[in-house]
């Protein structure tokens, strides 16, 4: 079985808190759960955002601050093709609440594949939850695979059918006896009784329940609550995301002089009218605003509310079915598409002039706007409404203390004030979505990402390089660690006379270190500049450097001399600070450029410190540990496109 992306939270699933094991029981609500700890038997109550994936049973023999699975982008075109071939074909048999065997019988004849082959399929992307699954594997016998014959695996589908699947509703034992019957009728031997039970197992809840005569309460348990907005009959099931341009100046959080607008990037859930996700950056939009906004609608919100000190709490998280965006070019680029293929979200771009299309999140950005324009500092949205008003003299408030008023403002005030639309507030439509009313079932709570570091890794650009003697160069920079070591001058694969590339990944915002895919160990290593001494810079910094060395003449430029230029801009922005604004923002990405450096660093420090045994005993790959925080990243500014437009 492939370790699954997400972590599910519904009775019956074993998790791992605190440190101990154990067993879900009942839901509380949509942040707590019931769980029974599988040594002591005790029941405790345990906050969903808590709750991790069990350890591996030799944890000696696994990195805790990996990052660990293949890469998206290490995988061949010619895999990732079939295995988009193979989710298009299961893609209508997922969410069918009555799907039965002809449904299956007719997808697989179109496929030109066997039934049984799209029930695996079927399988193994529900077990995993990402799209990598479905990538054909190598031949030979895999762990969780079936090793049984043909035919016994035909005598137990025959038994399925005929003795658990009908309206008399037998019990597993007699499925197993009528297998035992069946292999001795036939003279060939019967499979384990758990082997049968097993089967039994991974028949679809809601089509069993069906063909036993219970469709009522089948349809009780597993039919979704209607919505009024196609396809959105659930939470995540569809949501909104835009960016605009905050009609606010923001000041630079050491000399409070006005440092220009800020852009917001926010997602809406269409059936409860939730915000799941946003973004503040001085940047203009990206792939990386719509990348982070989209890791951040994933991943349980608590620690981020308490980095910015608002009460309240934001309890959304999951895996969305649908995103609609628009066309504009930071959503069409390739990583990003690749990205919501891993985790099988269907990427949907606005219709041209159809501007209904996106209704839902343009009425946010005009709520939000509103509160917005109550602030100091506020633009309006035109020079007339602003008219005897001087924005940047008013301004008053930090990027981060926007951010804070923004988001107090989304959790605090706009979840829990009643929608004109649904009549209720979208935090108790939500949670109706969720855990149900009176009248119907609700959905459950979501699975949470099992691995929040690799989530937002899988939303980085990356490039790839060579391992040359002296480490991997990009960008005119050196990189080295000893886990570079083994793949050295390593020759390609399918091209012996060629070097092998290997994929890195590295957030803009903060390039003194990168992420380097090891193929082998299937994991992410941070490898720090080869140079120590240099200080942390971002994209930014370093594409000015070279501009400028390039408009001074230089017709050499190496690592020193981009250093130098850098420090040399560097001087003259804090020279320059009391006047331009520009200068104000470039000394702002300076400064979270340094803190996010500074943050990484505390990090690994604290590790060091609270495991000292276990430093002694890491191998040399695990001695470069990834410190990569969801918190970290998401309060960074972003590289700028300049071709890119933004709402107004």
């Amino acid at each position: 079985m492939t370790n699954s992306v997400f972590l599910s939270v519904k009775p019956g699933s074993v998790v791992f808190a605190e440190g101990r094991r154990y067993k879900i029981t009942h839901l509380l609500g949509m942040d707590s759960v019931l769980a029974d700890d599988l040594e002591t038997k005790q029941t405790e109550r345990l906050r969903v955002d808590r709750l991790r994936p069990l350890p591996p049973e030799n944890p000696q023999d696994v990195d805790a601050n990996s990052i660990i699975g293949r890469d998206i982008c290490d995988i061949s075109d010619e895999d990732w093709a079939e295995a988009q071939r193979r989710f298009q074909v299961i893609k209508p048999l997922l969410n069918d609440l009555d799907r039965t065997r002809e449904k299956v019988t007719q997808v697989a004849a179109g496929a030109g594949v066997n039934t049984a082959t799209v029930y695996e399929w079927l399988r193994t992307f529900n077990d995993a939850g990402h799209l990598s699954a479905l990538i054909p594997q190598k031949r030979g016998p895999k762990r969780g695979s079936r090793q049984l014959q043909a035919a016994i695996e035909k005598v137990i589908e025959v038994a399925i059918n005929d003795i658990y699947l009908s309206k008399q509703r037998q019990k597993p034992q007699d499925v197993v006896n009528h297998v035992a019957y069946l292999c001795k009728k036939a003279g060939i031997e019967a499979p384990h009784p758990n082997t049968v039970r097993n089967r039994l197992r991974e028949l679809p809840q809601a089509m069993a329940l069906r063909r036993r005569g219970m469709a009522e309460k089948a349809r009780n348990q597993f039919e979704p609550i209607m919505g009024s907005f196609p396809g959105a009959e659930t939470p995540l099931a569809v949501i909104q995301i835009d960016h605009t341009e905050a009609d606010i100046i923001v000041v630079e959080e050491i000399t409070r002089l006005p440092m220009g607008r800020p852009t917001i990037t926010l997602a809406i859930d269409i059936f409860s009218r939730m915000v799941v996700g946003c973004y503040v950056s001085m940047e203009k939009p990206s792939a990386i605003a719509v990348g982070m906004c989209l890791a951040r609608a994933m991943l349980p919100k608590n620690e981020y509310l308490v980095d910015l000190d608002i009460p309240g709490d934001w309890p959304v998280w999951g895996k969305m079915g649908i995103v609609h965006c628009d066309n504009a070019k930071e959503f069409r680029g390739s990583m990003l598409s690749r990205a919501c293929e891993q985790y099988a979200i269907d990427l949907q771009m606005r219709p041209v002039k159809v501007p209904h299309y996106g209704g839902h999140i343009e009425r946010l950005m005009g709520t939000s706007a509103g509160e917005i324009r109550t602030l100091p500092g506020a633009t309006f949205s035109s020079p007339r409404e602003r008219k005897g008003y001087d924005s940047e003299k008013e301004s008053a408030l930090t990027l981060k203390e926007f951010e804070q008023r923004l988001v107090d403002f989304i959790v605090n005030v706009y979840h829990q004030r009643r929608h004109s639309e649904l009549n209720v507030p979208p935090r108790r439509q939500w949670e109706i979505g969720l855990l149900g009313d009176m009248s119907r079932p609700g959905k459950g709570i979501p699975d949470i990402p099992a691995d929040p570091q690799r989530l937002c890794l899988d939303f980085l650009p990356f490039v790839e390089r060579t391992v040359q003697p002296y480490g991997v160069v990009i960008d005119d920079i050196y990189y080295y660690h000893e886990v570079l070591n083994p793949w050295i001058n390593a020759q390609d694969l399918n091209q012996l006379k060629a070097k092998r590339k290997f994929i890195l990944r590295r957030d803009p915002r903060d390039i003194s270190v990168v992420y380097f895919f090891d193929p082998d160990a299937n994991q992410y290593y941070e490898i720090p500049y080869r140079n120590a001494a240099h200080p942390p810079i971002s994209v930014w910094e370093l594409r000015a450097a070279q501009q400028r060395l390039k408009e001074e003449g230089q017709a050499h430029v190496d690592e020193d001399a981009i250093f130098e230029a850098v420090g040399r801009m560097r001087e003259r922005v804090e020279a320059a600070i009391t006047k331009t604004k520009a200068a104000r923002r470039q000394i702002h990405r300076m400064n979270t450029t340094h803190q996010k450096a500074k943050a990484r660093e505390d990090k690994t420090l604290d590790t060091a410190t609270t495991e000292p045994a276990a430093q002694d005993q890491i191998h040399p790959k695990e001695q470069s540990q990834t410190s990569f925080s969801s918190d970290d990243i998401f309060s960074m500014p972003i590289q700028p496109f300049d071709d890119l437009r933004v709402k107004s």
